[in-house]
């Protein structure tokens, strides 16, 4: 064999060895690119205190990590009280991954144990952590080092003595309650009947007998319900009108005497003619008590006989006679707004006392019960 023969044989070893090596390499270095770390703040602790354990896992930011499924307990004896939700951290320009998981733990039986490994399962490939000690132990009694052979049972319930303060914010809510449950009751019924909730009241001066006809004819005569078809409507309201003008104007009951009752009344105490008032009131009876229907002209006739006979029958207030005041009041009907505010004002104030009275009756149960 000649000696460049040799020499092509060594180097085709020499490359083949490097691609073993270098093949091993990659898997290698992945294998190392995954660790599961684990900690746990303490290592001992009473019965009932409670510990951390810090579950993490640095990896590729390409792979796939799936933690261990824990529930109720860690090991017998160890109770886990809450999982964490993971944390997640970027590194190396977000080429690695780091993964924290946090449990806490508690115990009640004094002991040492043993806590396990973990196992993290990263692109189907399982991985283990290292393995945790937790001592548990029991706080001290002390010792009646003086009369050790005496032992003395566990102390009877106590009733916890009387604190105002616990009592101060049931019975000033309760308080509170009653005027919020009247002031509901109140917007309510002020609601249902579609009135403000507080009354308007005005200081008007007293109109004399002729002025408060002639502006009630006015009304009447504006509105016209005459022209649809509420003729019984329209005359009631206008004897009416004229009933009152002779009580105010001639001093007699008017409004409890019957038409003729009033026209002879009026004869004995009028010198001027009231024949078209008489007939005013035979037209009115007819339409009141026989279902008659005047024709339009008729109608617009008697009330001109009205207003005749008030301006005939009037009597002029002297000039220097200060007008008597009189209160009126006046029931204003809401308009929309008014009335969309009022109904969130209940709803707002009934909610408020709900809550009121299940923060009370929360109280008292957690008091007694």
């Amino acid at each position: 064999m000649s000696k460049y023969t040799l020499l092509k044989s060594r180097n085709f070893l020499i490359g083949v060895s490097c691609f073993v090596l270098l093949s091993f390499v990659p898997q290698k270095i992945a294998a190392q690119s995954v660790t599961v770390d684990v900690s746990i703040d303490s290592l001992q602790i009473m019965i009932g205190e409670q510990a951390h354990i810090r579950l993490q896992v640095s990896m590729d930011a390409r792979q796939k990590a799936v933690f261990p499924h824990l529930r109720d307990s860690l090991v017998r004896g160890i109770e886990i009280l809450e999982v964490a939700k993971p944390d997640t951290q970027y590194l190396n320009n977000k080429q690695r991954l780091l993964i924290t998981q946090k449990y806490t733990i508690t115990s009640f039986d004094s002991a040492l144990y043993y806590i396990p490994p973990f196992n993290v399962m990263i692109d189907s490939k399982e991985y283990k952590s290292k393995s945790l000690a937790l001592k548990v132990y029991s706080p001290r009694v002390p010792l009646d080092k003086n009369h050790p052979d005496q032992f003395f049972p566990q102390k009877g319930v106590m009733n916890p003595p009387f604190v105002w303060s616990d009592w101060a914010g049931i019975v000033f809510l309760s308080i509170l309650a009653i005027p919020l449950l009247l002031a509901i009751i109140y917007l309510i019924i002020r609601f249902r009947d579609n009135k403000p909730i507080i009354r308007h009241i005005k200081i008007e001066p007293k109109l004399p007998p002729h002025q408060q006809a002639m502006k009630a004819i006015e009304r009447i005569k504006s509105e016209k319900i005459w022209q649809h078809g509420r003729s019984k409507e329209y005359y009631t309201e206008l004897t009416d009108t004229l009933r009152n003008y002779i009580q105010e104007r001639f001093g007699f009951n008017a409004m409890e005497m019957t038409s003729s009752e009033i026209i002879e009344k009026l004869m004995e105490v009028e010198s001027k003619d009231i024949n078209e008032l008489k007939d005013l009131f035979m037209t009115a009876d007819l339409v009141k008590f026989a279902k008659h229907n005047p024709l339009m002209n008729e109608n617009d006739y008697n009330l001109l006989n009205a207003i005749s006979f008030i301006n005939d029958t009037k009597v002029e207030e002297v000039a220097d006679k200060k007008p008597v005041p009189t209160e009126i009041t006046v029931e204003e009907k809401r308009s929309r707004r008014a009335k969309v505010i009022l109904a969130v004002g209940i709803t707002l104030l009934t909610a408020g006392i709900i809550a009121i009275m299940a923060y009370v009756a929360m109280r008292i149960t957690d008091m007694f019960l």
